[in-house]
């Protein structure tokens, strides 16, 4: 017979089994259960989702144009981390579009996306770096949307640079770059849009994006209030990895990107990760700030 006393397994009697034998058997049992599960959640996952499914291009609405936005990045708490740039060129149906944040660290996130816009927003290329003590594993991805290579140099925590290269067979959806663009263009009373994100956690990984309008918030610019669209965006890694992440505290947190509508839509804020397994980050637009004048008839 076996009892438990003080919240221990303690043995009783000539047919007891002693507490070193039965703790290794309620491991052994543990693990099988463990090892069980998983198994059943892959089979599940190789049922329910034998393939990525190709999904479709979001219609251009909007058409970029020349763009020079400037931005910050916070924390939560409102603790600045980096000042930043939003440089857009168009020449034709082609947009060049790059996003960076200089940090106060030294840090340095700099993406540059070149897509097109006839009909159909679709991605060309993709140069993502990302280097500095900001960022736990700095890396550098490039995506070529044409040939579908995908190009991740990161570096690991033993210091040593690993180089990833993968061909993709990239749905006509992918959206690296592109998110806030592609913000301005879904309608606020479509239930939920679907795009292809391409990740690297280091290796390449292609995953969807759900992207759900959570109704309006109030802002507020010069005292008068305006209203944005709030959308979450959540990370879908799809078949068994996809099962498995929540269990292992492996799933992305969920992005909230705030947009203005109307006949010309501008983001306003977001809120979510750098970069997977990163901390939540807020970017938001900023107005400059000029010194203070002197008096005209001031003398030095």
């Amino acid at each position: 017979m076996i009892a438990v006393s003080n919240g221990q397994i303690v043995a009783c009697g000539k047919s007891c089994t002693s507490t070193v034998e039965v703790l290794p058997m309620i491991g052994r049992t543990a693990e099988r259960a463990w090892s069980t599960s998983l198994r059943v959640l892959v089979a599940c996952a190789a049922l329910l989702d034998p393939g990525a499914m190709p999904g479709a291009p979001v219609a251009v609405h909007h058409t970029e144009g020349l763009v020079h936005g400037f931005l910050v990045l916070r924390t939560v708490a409102g603790d600045t981390l980096a000042d930043g740039d939003l440089i857009q060129v168009a020449r034709g149906d082609r947009v060049t579009s790059r996003l960076v944040f200089r940090f106060k660290d030294g840090s340095l996130h700099d993406e540059t996306a070149v897509f097109s816009q006839r009909h159909n927003f679709r991605l060309l290329s993709d140069h993502l770096v990302q280097k500095g003590p900001a960022f736990q594993h700095p890396m550098e991805v490039s995506i070529d949307g044409f040939t579908g290579q995908v190009t991740v140099r990161s570096t690991g925590d033993d210091g040593k640079e690993k180089v990833v290269t993968g061909r993709f067979d990239l749905p006509p959806d992918v959206v690296n770059g592109l998110v806030l663009t592609l913000l301005k263009n879904i309608r606020s009373d479509v239930p939920q849009t679907k795009v292809s994100m391409v990740t690297a956690t280091p290796k390449p990984r292609l995953v969807k994006l759900a992207i759900t309008p959570q109704g309006e918030d109030l802002f507020s610019i010069g005292g008068a209030s305006r209203k944005a669209t709030h959308y979450v965006v959540k990370v879908e890694i799809g078949g068994a990895a996809g099962l498995v992440a929540p269990l292992l505290r492996k799933q992305p947190p969920d992005t909230h990107v705030w947009i203005l509508g109307g006949e010309a839509p501008a983001f306003v804020k977001s809120e979510g990760p750098l970069y997977f397994g990163g901390p939540i980050w807020r970017i938001e637009l900023v107005s400059p700030v000029w010194p203070r004048a002197l008096p005209v008839d001031s003398k030095d």
